[in-house]
């Protein structure tokens, strides 16, 4: 049996490797075949490009092979024998697992796709859960306004989840036209340019004079944060979901952040619990029912963000589109539904 698999084999280098696979089963584990798996732009091109910071735990700069990838969906193919919550035939998320054609995970890593959510979707939940902790830890009360800075996966995402929170006006703001009016389709009550000269001005005047009270900041960049910093409200919270890898500029604390009174909260999924959830911070599993059930409702909209779908041998290419076009796709899927 052969399995294939993406790999950076060094900076700026994506191949696609095929090797053997033993698909023999330890008794808690399930035998899972990928279908659909979404490809992490800001994550995956951070180690493409070798990027610092790429590691949470500690600097790996220079250090290769990395596999990429982290939100695939895929079906049970079999069980161990001591499996108790799947059986083959099964949609599962396969979180944390790399982009690739086959899994053997233990049955307490993986997360029942329901009815009525499809592959594609499903590929989707765990990038999903990110935003979905980022938009919790703000705990936005009704009728507060919100900003997402940064409209990417995440960032589209947060829209959703920012409205359904009884965020009022929801904000968006982003460079791309394209994006900012998907931003409005999904819900956004506005969104604007962040390089428009007036542009902090606006943000005041469509949150009654104050600027927002909470912020999403998913750019990546120090110079969105400090924008951030200057349109929200007194007393507001900024939520860093975006990984600002690169401290590339000073930001003044006593005059943005200290006198203001302003809550910088870290959003990383690390910072979540592991086993019970409570106000502001559910676990990676509870987001990811939430997230069914939102989509299952059709309250919350994925389908938009993907906008191409992919052979896995088209690797080479695809990365070198994303880390390299001045319009990279939004959503891109690889699709193994044609691998063995």
């Amino acid at each position: 049996m052969k399995v294939s698999y993406v790999l950076f084999e060094a900076k700026e280098k994506a191949v696609l490797i095929t090797e053997d696979f033993d698909p023999s089963l330890q008794p808690n584990e399930v035998l899972v075949k990928a279908d659909y798996d979404l490809i992490s732009a800001g994550t995956e091109l951070a180690n493409y490009h070798d990027l610092p910071n790429t590691n949470v735990f500690g600097d790996d700069r220079g250090i290769y092979p990395r596999w990429p990838g982290y939100s695939v969906s895929g079906h049970v193919v079999s069980v161990g024998s001591a499996v108790t919550k799947f059986k083959a035939g099964d949609n599962v998320v396969v979180p944390w697992s790399g982009h690739r054609s086959w899994f053997k995970k233990e049955e307490d890593k993986l997360f029942l796709i329901p009815e009525g959510v499809s592959q594609q979707e499903g590929a989707v939940a765990h990038l999903a859960s990110f935003p979905f902790l980022g938009v919790r830890k703000l705990q936005i009360q009704l009728g507060e306004g919100v900003m997402v800075a940064g409209l990417g996966l995440l960032g589209l995402i947060a829209v959703q989840l920012a409205k359904l929170s009884g965020g009022y006006p929801v904000l968006a703001c982003d460079f791309s036209e394209e994006r900012r009016k998907l931003a409005l389709e999904l819900g956004a009550d506005h969104a604007l340019d962040p390089r428009e000269p007036d542009f902090i001005e606006k943000v005041k005047s469509l949150t009654g004079g104050n600027g927002p009270n909470a912020v999403v900041e998913v750019t990546g960049y120090l110079s969105g944060l400090q924008q951030a910093l200057e349109y929200i409200a007194p007393m507001g919270r900024i939520s860093i979901l975006g990984c600002t890898r690169i401290s590339d500029a000073p930001i003044n604390v006593y005059r943005y952040i200290h006198g203001r009174g302003i809550q910088i909260i870290g959003a990383h999924t690390m910072t979540r619990p592991k086993q019970e959830s409570h106000p502001g911070y559910w676990t990676e599993k509870d987001d990811y029912a939430t997230f069914m059930k939102l989509v299952k409702a059709g309250v919350l909209n994925v389908k938009p963000l993907i906008n191409k779908i992919v052979s896995p041998r088209q690797t080479p290419e695809v990365y070198k589109e994303l880390g390299f076009s001045k319009q990279p796709p939004l959503g891109v899927l690889f699709d193994w539904t044609d691998f063995e």
